[in-house]
Order: C-alpha cells, then structure tokens, then sequence
C-alpha cells in the first residue's frame, strides 16, 4: 500500500512554483494531485500564487490583488528559481498561470488526477474569494457532490476556519479540508521571510485574527484534515488519533524519507510534497512494510465510502 501523493505548488523544488513547468512537471513526475494557492486579483481573476505580496517569486511588487491579471503576466516569474525552464514545459510568457488554465493543463494528463485548491487569507475581498473559486469550478462544469470535473477529482482547503465553514454551505464535507500547522514567530520569519521584528509582530497579529483550526476539526465538520509536518513532529498522539478516527489526512510538506516514513507510521493517507518524484520512489521503495494507510502501488485511488464513522475523501479515482 502507498499513500497518494500530490505535488506541493507543483513540482516546486525542480522549477518555480506554481509555474507551468512546475505543473508540467508534476505530471510527468506521476504525482496522483496537484495543490495550488489562489488569490484574486484587482479585476477578479484567479491567479496561482501563495504569498499576498508579489517580490519573493517575481520581479514585482506590491499586493497580488493590486494587480491586473495583465500586469501580473508581464512579470518575470522564472528567474528568481535560477533554472532554465525546458522547451516543453511553456515559455516564459506563459508561466503564470490562473485556475482555469491550471485546469486545462489537469484535463489534458488524459489520466485520473486530484486538485487541492487552497484559499489564502486574509484577503481584501473576504469570501469572495471563496465564491469565485465556486464559480469558476461551476462555470467548468464542476460536480460539488462527486467532487469531479472529467476525470479531474477537486477538494478545496484553507487555514482560515470561517472561510472552510463558508465552502462548507456548498460543498461536502467529504471534498473540504481544514488545513492546520503549528505557528511559530520561526515558522512566521521563514515562511514570509522577514525579520524577527516583524515576524513577532505579524505572529502575534496572525493569533488575534485568525481563529483556530482545532474546534473545526474536533467537531467534526471537515473530513480531510491538512496537518503541517511541524505539527506532525509536534502532535503525532493527535494525527494518530485522527486516523484512528477515519479521518482522511493530508499532510504537508513531505519532503525527505523520514518524515514519508513517519506519516506513514501514523495512518497519513494523502503526502504533499514539493519533491512528488522523490517521494513516490521512497513509498514504492518502503513497499507496505509498516502497513500504512493509502493504496496498492499501481492501483486507482479509491473514491469516498461509506462512513466508518467518517467517510473516506475522494481524492483520485
């Protein structure tokens, strides 16, 4: 048995994330899902990006959602990774990418594949940002109940806990996941990479604005939980007992074979990783040694069962 690996921002640690090639990229690699980011932009277009603030992957700067999705594609989004992008894997006027192209490019593998949307707040336009992403997915022709588009298998995610309550009022619980982490002012500094000041003050900000995850998951109201591999480290008597529960869990971001080995121990059925190539050599590699939860290598991803108490997400058929 081996878990379901889905590539973090695509193939991110071979090319720029969330770039086309990284996408490319991710389904060459084999990877089952992809995951993606989305923010809107000035004139309402869904753009793949993770950060608010443009700078760290790209020539520009300022807000995301400042921007025109014209303006966003006259940024240099390859140079920063510092690798050539193949001639088969788009030029460089076509990295970025919005969530209907990322779809396209998903209909196209001509295989089973799952996609993880993630929601990033806070956003300046709130739950609109949840809404446009349900319009987009609906507009594609979308089935919230199967979670299916052609062979395209959809969940949807965020750490903010109102707007997983809000995708919740249309979508099943089965297709929704509550995304968790263990923040620190460290995992604050490394992640928006800025300086300790800053990061204190923007931790404690994150503390005061954002509710917590817990209560969501402890009542029940998501099926597929996303924990961080920090809280993994830190919590595994928790995504242990998640697991034992029925929970799907969807872990992020695994990315040597230790922390693979270490999901695996606790029941983590779902591996996002920024290294999907490495990832599934090390699962086919350790083979169905420690009996962990996922599926026979080889085989099609099973979709959602019947309750036992929980039912399992369909991720990829």
């Amino acid at each position: 048995m081996r878990p379901i690996v889905y590539a973090h921002r695509g193939s991110s640690a071979a090319y720029p994330e969330h770039t086309r090639a990284a996408y490319v990229q991710a389904l060459l690699d084999g990877a089952d899902g992809v995951e993606c980011d989305v923010h809107l932009t000035r004139d309402r277009h869904l753009v793949l990006h993770h950060d608010a603030q443009l700078g760290r992957t790209s020539d520009g700067r300022g807000p995301v959602s400042a921007r025109t999705l014209a303006e966003l594609r006259r940024l240099d989004w390859v140079s920063w990774k510092g690798v050539p992008i193949p001639p088969g894997h788009g030029s460089r006027d076509r990295q970025l990418l919005t969530l209907p192209e990322l779809l396209d490019l998903l209909r196209g593998a001509g295989r089973p594949v799952g996609l993880a949307v993630e929601t990033k707040h806070p956003s300046p336009y709130g739950h609109q940002l949840e809404e446009e992403v349900l319009n987009v997915l609906m507009r594609e022709g979308w089935d919230p109940e199967t979670g299916r588009l052609g062979q395209v298998t959809i969940s949807l995610m965020s750490f903010h806990p109102d707007a997983v309550r809000h995708l919740l009022e249309t979508v099943p619980a089965r297709h929704v996941c509550q995304l968790v982490e263990t923040t620190t002012r460290r995992t604050v500094r490394e992640s928006l990479r800025v300086n300790r000041t800053a990061a204190a003050v923007l931790h404690a900000g994150m503390r005061l604005v954002v509710p917590p995850a817990l209560p969501v998951i402890a009542a029940g109201l998501v099926d597929i939980v996303g924990p961080g591999i920090d809280f993994v480290r830190a919590r595994p008597d928790l995504v242990r007992r998640w697991a034992a529960d029925g929970r799907v869990l969807r872990a992020w971001t695994i990315d040597t074979a230790r922390d693979v080995d270490l999901c695996r121990a606790l029941g983590v059925q779902q591996l996002t990783s920024n290294r999907p190539a490495d990832v599934l050599r090390w699962t086919a590699a350790a083979g169905g040694r420690d009996g962990g939860a996922g599926i026979p290598d080889g085989a099609p991803v099973p979709g959602a069962g019947p309750r036992r108490p929980r039912p399992a997400a369909m991720t990829v058929r």
